[in-house]
């Protein structure tokens, strides 16, 4: 197991410098958005598909810092009724990429389907009340999702990279029984979980029990903090629709590990330790969404915090054969 960085914490800076500041904490790998929900300020996913010399340069930008690229991420709504046979495209142009690289993992989010034939907006069901939920849902699963799934299952697959889902809020997959379901149908030898803690955290979800249950399911795992506002969420519970700078209004926020889930540094210590309990022995990529810190400081003290928590060797101790 070892610590790398998302290169979109410092999507304002230019990839050399993100690339400097990993190799000065002591990191092993990056993990770098190609589009969708992010910017992609770091590559030209069109150039990495169509020229050998891009992403040869781009992989050796990496190395000569003796990091290694560790996921490519291409977060969006590959379902969404409208717009989602482009996100579409930047997902399956990332797989491509991903295979060429030889970076073994893509991660993206499962998307979210229109209602019924017809809608324009997707529909995050989170209810089996009023009835007309369950009719949802059946549509978005059977009709929408598993399909588009083991087709970009099959695709993945056949450029010898895996996918690793985020569960997240307004996603068809938002928990671990979201997750297992598309996992099942899509097929676990190339459809598995990029854990991200925060937003299970921002659920109410036991992040321990989360990491027994998904086990060998877990491909990839991001290292991001949220903190509860007791006072809002005793007020207003979980949910909330106040955007992310007016942090003060939330009942939740993303903030820089160890400022957030009230067991701080041992909680992580605790996380890692219950990763490495089911077999996980991949990145660890520090995702910084903290909108009251910088971003250089938030990376920094998440490097820190990780490497004092992260065992990197593998265990050799056993018991005596007496």
């Amino acid at each position: 197991m070892d610590v790398g960085l998302i290169t979109d914490s410092l999507g304002h800076r230019p990839l050399e410098d993100v690339l400097d500041l990993a190799r000065d904490l002591g990191l092993a790998s990056v993990e770098i958005a190609t589009g969708n929900w992010s910017e992609a300020p770091h590559v030209d996913l069109t150039e990495l598909v169509t020229s050998e010399a891009a992403r040869q340069t781009l992989a050796g930008l990496v190395a000569d810092r003796g990091l290694r690229i560790s996921a490519l991420n291409a977060n969006g709504n590959q379902l969404h009724p409208t717009d989602g046979e482009r996100q579409l495209g930047v997902l399956r142009d990332t797989i491509v990429v991903a295979g060429r690289l030889g970076v073994p993992t893509v991660v993206c989010m499962s998307g979210l389907p229109a209602g019924a034939p017809g809608d324009t907006m997707p529909n995050w069901v989170t209810s089996s009340w009023p009835p007309e939920n369950l009719a949802i849902e059946r549509y978005q699963w059977d009709d929408v999702a598993i399909p588009a799934w083991r087709k970009l299952a099959a695709f993945a697959r056949d450029h010898g990279v895996r996918l690793a889902i985020e569960a997240c809020f307004d996603q068809l997959v938002f928990n671990v029984s979201t997750l297992l379901r598309l996992v099942d149908a899509a097929g676990p030898d190339v459809v598995g979980a990029n854990l991200d803690p925060s937003h299970l955290m921002a659920m109410g979800a036991d992040i321990p029990s989360v990491v027994r249950a998904l086990g060998a399911h877990i491909f990839h795992v991001h290292a991001k903090d949220t903190r509860l506002d007791p006072v809002v969420v005793s007020r207003d519970g979980l949910p909330t629709s106040h955007p992310m700078e007016r942090a003060h209004l939330r009942s939740w926020n993303y903030v820089t590990l160890g400022l957030g889930h009230p067991g701080g540094e041992r909680f992580w210590a605790d996380f890692v330790y219950a990763l490495r309990a089911v077999g996980y022995d991949g990145p660890l990529n520090i995702e910084h969404e903290d909108v009251l810190m910088n971003s250089a400081e938030g990376v920094t003290r998440a490097a820190r915090l990780l490497r004092r928590v992260v065992p990197t060797d593998a265990p050799d101790w056993r018991p005596a054969d007496v």
